[in-house]
């Protein structure tokens, strides 16, 4: 019967169509990817494809190791002389490109240095250009000296005193020196994991939503509850149909997905802690860019399961595939457009959204911190433990809801 249902959804040429969809998706980000990873070589000219992120991956791994005092001193020394170049000082931008080249190969490094050396909202492309190799000394306490100033000013009306100090402990939990390598693969699959998965999910949203109305809707529902498993094994199977089928999906491209970005970039940086590149400097999360990784699939698939047991849930309730399709994109969507706003109690509740569980990437690097019993937590623990109650509650009721429909013509 489970796989009756499962051969219904995919018998539909819709369903044939959104699976080529995001096969079409996935090749146009790998297509960004590559057109992103560019090259510029010694004449100031840009090369793209394979050959030049195997370049720009060369010149990266010279700077591996840990960002010591004398290795962030080396890096001032370096960025500090090349500033100084004809080419660096021209209005020309491809004498500025030329200048460039030299500095590829520790851009990251350099990244953190601007984000480190100013105020802790703002960011000064050209900071590190006026630094000094003897400030190196400074580099990681300035990063909770910048915390604890802004928890002091602009943040001061945003967390309790034991959130400001349970935000400042993460800071100093922090190991340092911090490890570098090119962790260029890490990086672009924390970019664009996000953007798939709430694609897939929205795909998933139009396979499972006529699980449940199918029978209403071809009226053959006084057939499927007259029959002798209609009311038992037959809505078990729906259920498992849906969990097989989102399980199988979601995996099949996130694993393909991940294959791809990490053949063609490489796996190097996947012991790197999230602080060493710029887009996890801010984080209170200590964990390495593979487990910032697991948890966005992980998260991605939880998140993407309960938002199709809401679809499916609706769909039985009101026997329509139309309405229960749209659900996926409310819970995706309407959050966005209440974001960013200044008050933190309403920061705090689109925190705990489901829209969250499908971009972990952005909640690693969110301070969404929640008092509970007196006690502070993070917004990760929350949402895996909240959905997966969730989810397990929701489960039954689409059973019950849907062996005791009524029978009608």
């Amino acid at each position: 019967m489970t796989y009756y249902e499962i051969k219904k959804v995919f018998s539909k040429k819709g369903s044939k169509v959104a699976l080529i969809f995001i096969f079409i998706v996935i090749s146009v980000v790998l297509s960004f990817i590559i057109g992103d990873n560019k090259y510029v070589n010694r004449n100031g000219d840009a090369e793209s494809g394979i050959s030049a992120m195997l370049k720009v991956r060369e010149l990266k791994k010279e700077w591996s190791g840990e960002l010591t005092e004398d290795v962030l001193r080396k890096i001032i020394e370096e960025n500090v002389r090349i500033s100084q170049t004809p080419e660096a000082k021209s209005n020309d931008f491809r004498q500025n490109d030329i200048a460039y080249s030299q500095r590829q190969g520790f851009m990251d490094i350099r990244d953190l240095l601007n984000c480190d050396y100013g105020e802790f909202n703002d960011y000064n492309y050209y900071l590190a250009d006026s630094l000094s190799p003897d400030e190196a000394v400074d580099f990681y306490s300035n990063r909770i000296k910048n915390l604890k100033n802004w928890l002091e000013t602009d943040g001061k009306d945003q967390f309790s005193e034991k959130e400001k100090s349970y935000l400042i402990r993460a800071y100093e939990k922090m190991k340092t020196p911090l490890y570098y390598n090119y962790q260029a693969g890490w990086k672009n699959l924390f970019q664009y994991s996000p953007s798939i998965i709430m694609i897939l999910t929205l795909v998933l949203g139009f396979l499972c939503a006529g699980i449940f109305s199918g029978e209403f809707q071809l009226k053959a529902n006084a057939v499927f509850y007259s029959s002798y498993y209609g009311r038992n094994k037959a809505v078990w199977a729906k259920v498992k149909a849906g969990a097989i089928i989102i399980t199988a999906i979601y995996w099949a491209v996130m694993l393909l997905y991940t294959m791809l970005v990490l053949g063609i970039l490489g796996v190097d940086g996947a012991n790197c802690p999230i602080q060493s590149s710029m887009s996890g400097w801010k984080s209170i999360y200590n964990i390495t860019n593979a487990q910032e990784y697991i948890l966005i699939v992980l998260g991605g698939y939880l998140g993407c399961l309960f938002m199709q047991s809401l679809t499916m849930l609706v769909s039985a309730k009101t026997n329509s595939s139309v309405i229960a399709v749209i659900v996926p994109f409310i819970l995706i969507f309407l959050p966005s457009f209440l974001s960013g706003t200044s008050l933190p109690l309403l920061n705090k509740i689109l925190g705990l959204l489901p829209d969250q569980m499908l971009q972990m990437n952005q909640v690693v690097k969110f301070f969404n911190l929640y008092e509970i019993g007196g006690k502070v937590f993070c917004a990760v623990p929350i949402l895996i433990i909240s959905y997966s109650i969730l989810l397990l509650l929701i489960v039954p009721v689409i059973y019950f809801i849907y062996r005791r429909k009524e029978v009608y013509n």
